[in-house]
């Protein structure tokens, strides 16, 4: 009894650790931008390969650095307007903004937890 019980508090742990950043809305985009903080927006896909390796990267760079810069992922199958809005041609797309909310880069494709560190620090993150 006890090893099914801590088996199962392993997957719920586990299921936790890896939980997915949610989806950003439209909403959530614009106040980003608007906010004063650097932000980078991944577009991707849930199914796509190296969209799936970018995730735990992403909910890392949420979290470190949450209320310092904005981490945000938009599901282009699930919002084709923002794929159109932003130009998405390949995914996964991550689009660094500085903190007026202006594109200041664009990478297609996998990018690195300390790329990515680097790309925010040069938005403007403290």
């Amino acid at each position: 009894m006890k090893i099914a019980a801590t088996l199962a508090l392993l997957l719920v742990s586990a299921a936790l650790a890896h939980a997915e950043l949610p989806a950003a809305t439209d909403a959530a985009v614009a106040n980003a931008l608007r906010s004063g903080k650097p932000t980078v927006i991944d577009l991707g896909a849930r199914t796509c390969i190296p969209c799936k390796k970018m995730a735990p990267i992403l909910e890392n760079l949420a979290a470190e650095y949450r209320g310092k810069a904005s981490v945000l992922f938009i599901d282009v199958h699930e919002n084709q307007a923002a794929a159109d809005k932003f130009r998405v041609q390949m995914i996964p797309t991550q689009i660094f903004f500085d903190k007026n909310g202006k594109e200041i880069k664009r990478h297609i494709g996998f990018i690195d937890k300390t790329e990515m560190v680097r790309d925010l620090k040069a938005a403007g993150l403290k």
